[in-house]
């Protein structure tokens, strides 16, 4: 029998990375699927009884978006992990590790861009109660509970580590959907030369947002040049579309859908609020704005290794699954191939 892999899913954007890095393993092992699921007895109440959890990837749409892509694309899919016993568990975060997987071999995946710690975040990091009570994913990544961190920089490394998680736990792979953003330049999106302002979903995450000093913002980097909005598909786009309209210029264009790197592509200049987005603009040497700060947003920029962070992960993941020794012991003596991998490589495999 093939050893067992589960991959646990989020955000569409995670669902998308644990599909590409089981793409290089299912030849070898038997690759299963869930989404991130309660795993507490408070956990399990607040999915059941309240609408809290409808804003995170436990429950609501965000859940169902990332079963529809599970199922479409005609994956294996073992909701809780209950169904095999398994030799290793690929999360995408380590906010939320179920009990039940703290004996079995263990990778975490980085998404993309960390929420920004709060005083909140150092209250709850001190009391050393559940990391998911931030309300955010702050401090995913920092908290320790997985035997490998597979970190989409040298900048995130050290971040990492100095957050709270082992730095010999810690490797650096890149990351899916963001190691390769020269692709997106030969692209068929009609617009050109204009500046983009790509929202995020903070309302719908019950966080507070002022939507039309963001927009106004937008309109004053734009300075008379074209403006496009990219609305996060998380959004109330019925109130989002109103905003825009109210508070920018009539011919403002507004996108819910399309390609979001195309459109960086071939924009002149990116303003973002928290999303992950703002590493394409890097990456292809726009000028950008974001709620955080730029200049660190370089340092932690993940690494351009032309698409093969998913293989350099699935590299790890069997690696490790294969190794008899003590889990401390796997990284020290481990490298990835050097051996340069393409793209085209990447989707044919």
């Amino acid at each position: 029998m093939r050893r067992k892999i589960l991959f646990i899913t989020g955000s569409i954007n995670q669902t998308s990375q644990m599909h590409q890095i089981s793409r290089y393993l299912d030849d070898d092992y038997d690759c299963w699927f869930s989404q991130l699921f309660p795993d507490t007895a408070f956990l399990k109440a607040m999915v059941k009884y309240t609408p809290l959890a409808d804003g995170t990837v436990l429950a609501g749409q965000f859940k169902s978006r990332s079963e529809n892509y599970l199922k479409q694309h005609n994956l294996q899919i073992d909701y809780g992990g209950s169904l095999h016993n398994y030799d290793l568990v690929v999360n995408c975060t380590d906010m939320i590790v179920a009990e039940r997987f703290r004996q079995t071999k263990t990778v975490w995946v980085q998404e993309g861009m960390i929420d920004r710690r709060t005083a909140l975040t150092g209250f709850i990091k001190a009391l050393g109660v559940a990391p998911y009570f931030t309300g955010d994913t702050s401090l995913n990544g920092s908290n320790n509970v997985c035997d490998i961190y597979c970190a989409a920089s040298e900048g995130y490394k050290k971040y990492f580590a100095k957050q709270g998680t082992d730095e010999k736990k810690l490797i650096v792979t890149g990351i899916p959907n963001y190691d390769n953003h020269l692709q997106f330049i030969d692209n068929d999106f009609p617009h050109h030369n204009y500046v983009m302002a790509a929202t995020s979903d903070i309302r719908e995450t019950y966080k507070f947002e002022n939507r039309p000093a963001f927009i106004k913002q937008a309109v004053k980097i734009a300075a008379g040049r074209p403006l496009l909005f990219k609305l996060h598909p998380n959004e109330k786009l019925s109130r989002a579309y109103a905003e825009i309209r109210k508070y920018a210029p009539a011919e403002t264009m507004i996108y819910h859908t399309g390609n979001t790197s195309h459109m960086i592509a071939n924009c002149c200049e990116l303003v973002t609020q928290y999303s992950t987005v703002v590493y394409t603009g890097i990456a292809l040497g726009k000028k950008v704005h974001s709620y955080f700060d730029v200049e660190e947003l370089k340092r932690l920029a993940p690494v351009q290794n032309g698409g093969v962070s998913a293989k350099n992960i699935a590299v790890v993941c069997s690696s490790y699954m294969e190794f008899e020794g003590k889990k401390e012991d796997f990284l020290p003596g481990f490298k990835l191939p050097k051996e340069p991998v393409t793209f085209l490589e990447m989707q044919c495999a």
